[in-house]
């Protein structure tokens, strides 16, 4: 944590001053020139902020020299409140000369996205995006290694609109992930294979399905929200193409919703297919118990301590016995079979 006195002289200190020295917490750091290119920057180097492009920078919002910095950014009051805020749900806001709001994306891992929902906050002028974010995020980091590759974006807005059209990529990504899973347990289940991994898999691939609907539906939200909201007064390069990117969230949700009804039916039959083999197992055993029900009874009978017990003085009375037990059961077995208990 920073000293008070340090504190106040950070807070003291002109943004454009700031901007000449290292900035603290930078994850990374991109100019963006006029001809689309994208310039990635040192982090530990100072960044000149006087130049022709415009400036993306990324910050590690839990480091508190970051936050001291973000604290004196020349964005408005509103904006930089929202940076700092611990608020955990997705907004988007706008006035004249700025964009700023809370976007959910999936925490990255090493390698791969994960299922962990984390929250990217920015704000957006014309000459300058200021993102952050408390946990390793997938969109900005494929937008990140997009630009290294030569990738083009005109404006501040267009580089917004990158990240949410990476947000989505990262959830088609992961749809089309889960409908391969989808698709492979309905076929165990139309070959009659049915395990209790199964439905382990279709649960989990459901809860899945549900939080990717619930980070897109209040992403989706925010977009028809945007387009129907008069956004004359605001300045043309902070212009969002809300209604493209609401479309494509709005395709994209239609698929997770789909795939989540698939696997809600999919639970469903192989609820019903492992109640049906249940009730077989059951029913067999009900079937054997009720065939050895008479041989029991006939063990019973013999082996009560009293007196005119049959067979009790003949030589073979143990193998007469035997065969009262063995008709019995065929007796039970073959009343069974004529009533329709057994097919």
């Amino acid at each position: 944590m920073l000293a008070e006195p340090e504190r106040a002289k950070i807070a003291a200190t002109p943004v454009l001053s700031l901007l000449d020295a290292a900035v603290p917490g930078l994850v990374w750091a991109f100019r963006l020139h006029h001809d689309g290119s994208a310039e990635p920057l040192p982090i530990d180097a100072a960044i000149e902020f006087a130049h022709d492009g415009r400036l993306w920078l990324h910050f590690n919002l839990t480091d508190a020299r970051a936050r001291a910095w973000l604290a004196t950014a020349d964005i408005p009051a509103l904006a930089r409140e929202l940076i700092l805020s611990k608020d955990n749900y997705q907004q988007l806001h706008t006035t004249e000369n700025c964009v700023y709001g809370v976007f959910s994306d999936l925490v990255r891992e090493i390698g791969d996205a994960t299922e962990e929902t984390g929250f990217l906050r920015f704000a957006m002028t014309e000459r300058l995006l200021i993102s952050g974010r408390h946990q390793a995020l997938c969109a900005v980091d494929a937008t990140r290694r997009v630009l290294e590759g030569g990738h083009r974006v005109e404006t501040v807005a267009a580089l917004l609109e990158k990240i949410i059209d990476e947000v989505a990529d990262t959830m088609d990504r992961i749809a089309d992930r889960i409908g391969t899973e989808i698709d492979t347990i309905e076929e165990k289940l139309v070959a009659a294979e049915t395990t209790a991994d199964m439905r382990v898999s279709l649960g989990r691939l459901r809860r899945t399905c549900v939080r990717l609907h619930r980070q897109l539906s209040g992403l989706r939200v925010l977009f028809h929200r945007l387009e129907q909201k008069n956004t004359d007064n605001l300045n043309p390069a902070l212009r969002l193409q809300a209604g493209k990117l609401a479309q494509r969230l709005d395709g994209l949700d239609h698929d997770i919703v789909e795939l989540r009804e698939r696997s809600r039916l999919l639970e469903e039959e192989l609820h019903f297919k492992m109640e049906e083999e249940s009730n077989r197992h059951l029913h067999t055993l009900s079937i054997v118990t009720t065939m050895l029900l008479p041989p029991t009874l006939v063990t019973g009978i013999f082996g009560m301590n009293t007196k005119g017990l049959p067979l009790t003085d003949v030589e073979s009375g143990f193998l007469w016995a035997a065969l009262l037990m063995v008709l019995s059961s065929f007796a039970a077995y073959m009343i069974m079979k004529r009533i329709g208990i057994i097919k």
